[in-house]
């Protein structure tokens, strides 16, 4: 067995995401943070970064996929804390704000974390693999890609210009109601300065077969959300394993990209370790096309099911169907009335898979892929 390890943590993150990724070998850890999750997920976030050592406050990134709340205000939480204070150390940052996309993409969360980025990075740490552009896959040519320390392969594969273009509106509307201008750093400074929101303390200044078949007759209806449509998604590929982090990236954009990477690489299928399903398990955000370029063993499911009654049942047939009888593992981040049909003794033999839930009510679900690895 390979030294090499690869461990994907799904935390307590309520309806959202909040990842903690780390890789390595005997002699080296590294890791990095996707999302934040809503502000209510905050304390989970807190702890988790409580539990390292000085030497595992070290990310190579922090990815922040889009502006909606439940991916994104633990991070402003995280941020608001004056630089000396921070529990962490990052080397790059991933977002897209205003100024990145000429006034393509925002919302008021967004005007917030881009303040905090500018008021607590250092220069050039602020989409630093871009070159400080925009995260964004280009119409042609190869996809973009990062390689980060201990050679993780980062290939981009959300967002693209058009789905970016979609968010003007959407932005322009949001910020409407705070009277902030898109792009304006220095108002939106001023006004998530006076958020106890982020603070509160003291404010930021101071069951069977025909069962699936009936399901998968449902028709499946694109996500049409504009800040889903620009959410960051991409590939991770290490020694240890592989994973397609998802977001809530929309299914043509990752079928678009997929199509592109497959035909760079002279394959059919791409080959992964483990797919982090995308928009929290919703029925319009994974189709029939984009399973079929996909060959995993694992997926991965983030919520808690409290808004949106996620993950759609749908969703779960849908990957167990396109799977062809090849045997499966379901990963569960929480156990919820909706999704705990899928423990079913009998189903899981008759579809060969297995199902994982965190029955815990702290810590996040986590698979470890390579060697297990030992903590200090």
């Amino acid at each position: 067995m390979s030294s090499q390890f690869l461990r994907i943590e799904m935390g307590k993150a309520l309806h959202g995401d909040c990842l903690f990724v780390e890789w390595g070998g005997p002699a080296e850890r590294h890791r990095m943070l996707i999302d934040g999750g809503p502000i209510g997920a905050y304390e989970e976030l807190s702890r988790r970064m409580a539990e390292l050592s000085d030497e595992e406050r070290q990310f190579e990134l922090i990815a922040l996929t889009h502006v909606d709340t439940d991916h994104i205000e633990g991070a402003v939480r995280l941020l608001a804390e004056p630089r000396d204070r921070w529990p962490f150390r990052v080397k790059d940052v991933w977002f897209n704000g205003w100024h990145h996309m000429n006034g393509v993409l925002g919302g008021r969360q967004g005007e917030f974390f881009s303040a905090l980025l500018t008021h607590r990075l250092p220069v050039g740490a602020w989409n630093n693999a871009f070159g400080s552009e925009a995260v964004v896959v280009p119409p042609e040519g190869p996809l973009p890609f990062a390689v980060l320390r201990g050679d993780m392969k980062l290939t981009l594969l959300s967002p693209t210009p058009s789905k970016l273009e979609k968010m003007r509106d959407a932005w322009r509307k949001d910020l409407k109601k705070s009277g902030i201008k898109p792009g304006d750093i220095d108002a939106a400074w001023e006004e998530l300065s006076g958020q106890k929101r982020y603070l509160p303390d003291e404010g930021l200044m101071s069951s069977s077969d025909s069962d699936i078949a009936n399901l998968l007759k449902a028709q499946f209806k694109p996500d049409k959300a504009a800040a889903n449509g620009a959410s960051i998604a991409f590939l991770a590929e290490h020694a240890a394993g592989s994973c397609l982090f998802l977001a809530d990236a929309h299914p043509d954009a990752i079928v678009a990209s997929l199509k592109r990477l497959l035909q760079e690489r002279r394959i059919d299928r791409l080959v992964v370790d483990a797919v982090k399903v995308a928009h929290h398990g919703s029925k319009n955000n994974t189709s029939e096309e984009l399973l079929g370029l996909i060959d995993s063993p694992r997926y991965l499911f983030s919520s808690n099911g409290a808004q949106f009654q996620h993950p759609d049942e749908e969703t779960v047939a849908r990957v167990l169907d396109k799977a062809g009888g090849r045997q499966l593992e379901l990963h569960f981040n929480y156990h919820t009335d909706f999704n705990k049909r899928w423990e079913d003794a009998d189903l899981q033999k008759q579809r060969n898979y297995q199902a994982f839930y965190n029955k815990a009510e702290t810590g996040p679900l986590v698979l470890n892929l390579g060697a297990t690895p030992t903590r200090s």
